[in-house]
């Protein structure tokens, strides 16, 4: 399917048409972050703690998953641009598969690790316990995450922002409205306290993925996902990785730095811990994957580009 929007439309309205729906969508994850952060303080200063020492491994997971899925958008844009649609849906249906299998192992690191990790920087156990609680839910929806982060950058390497705002905005929304009453149990169902907030996390991003997979079967995309022979091309994976990998490795160093500052902080006092946290969570100058799926921010769109104007 040929489409020339790129070439022909006006600079500005392009512009605004490509970037507009992207500031949008990060009002509302950096507005979910803040509900987020409320309702969780309200359970408990403890948890909210325990989740600010979380933060950095959820920030890790997003850096490897969003990393990888910008280096799938730069290949996928490129080939786009060429007119190579074939090389262009391999490429797509490569990212969703390797990004699934990223989502997985994470999932069993993470989970495994999480125990030790917590230690690190607290003796007490009702903080690791609320940081175990509440990691082994949100972390079994990394492969949810892995798999969306796939889905958007395809999306946005085809041009198609609104479809990506509206993806965003049915996690982010619903993680909003699910918190409070998954949390503290508002009406039939129960009261779930840090748990409920990692689950209703994990609805928003399950919700999001269906959302994407609905738009997928209803919207032409320039080029086609399916699989066959000859599908995994390890020259485009190789692509990829060389473009994903430092992108991962650019995301995840805040995690490096919060841990560090999380060991310091702790020497003093959780409070310290629990604030720096409030704050990371909340920072205007970043965006959430498009669920608001973990707690913690990560650019979310490096490499976008639409067919029709090649990309470099």
């Amino acid at each position: 399917m040929q489409q020339t929007f790129m070439k022909t439309k006006p600079i500005l309205p392009l512009v605004l048409s490509m970037s507009l729906p992207m500031v949008l969508s990060m009002m509302v994850s950096s507005l979910y972050n803040i509900v987020d952060s409320y309702y969780v303080a309200k359970i408990s200063e403890d948890a909210m703690t325990a989740l600010s020492l979380v933060y950095p491994v959820q920030n890790l997971i997003n850096a490897v998953t969003i990393g990888f899925s910008i280096g799938a958008n730069a290949v996928i844009a490129y080939h786009l641009g060429a007119q190579d649609t074939r090389a262009a849906g391999a490429a797509a249906a490569q990212s969703l598969v390797y990004n699934a299998l990223h989502g997985a192992v994470l999932t069993v690191g993470c989970i495994a690790v999480m125990p030790w990790f917590l230690g690190l920087f607290t003796d007490d156990p009702q903080i690791i316990s609320l940081g175990v609680r509440y990691s082994r839910i949100a972390f079994s929806f990394a492969v949810v995450v892995a798999v969306t982060m796939s889905m958007e950058k395809i999306f946005q390497a085809a041009g198609r922002m609104m479809l990506t705002m509206v993806c965003m905005l049915t996690g982010c929304i619903s993680n909003i409205l699910l918190d409070p009453v998954l949390i503290f149990g508002w009406g039939p169902f129960p009261k779930m306290g840090i748990e409920g907030a990692a689950l209703a996390t994990g609805i928003g991003q399950t919700l999001s993925l269906l959302v994407y997979l609905v738009c997928f079967r209803v919207s032409r995309l320039p080029m086609e996902i399916r699989p066959r022979r000859g599908i995994f091309d390890l020259r485009l994976a190789k692509k990829m990785y060389s473009v994903g990998i430092p992108a991962a490795l650019n995301l995840a160093l805040p995690s490096l730095l919060i841990s560090c500052l999380n060991i310091i902080l702790a020497v003093f006092s959780p409070v310290y811990v629990l604030v720096l946290g409030f704050i990371t969570s909340c920072k205007p100058s970043c965006t959430c994957p498009p669920t608001g799926s973990f707690r913690g921010c990560a650019p979310s769109s490096a490499t976008t580009t639409a067919p029709g104007r090649t990309s470099g």
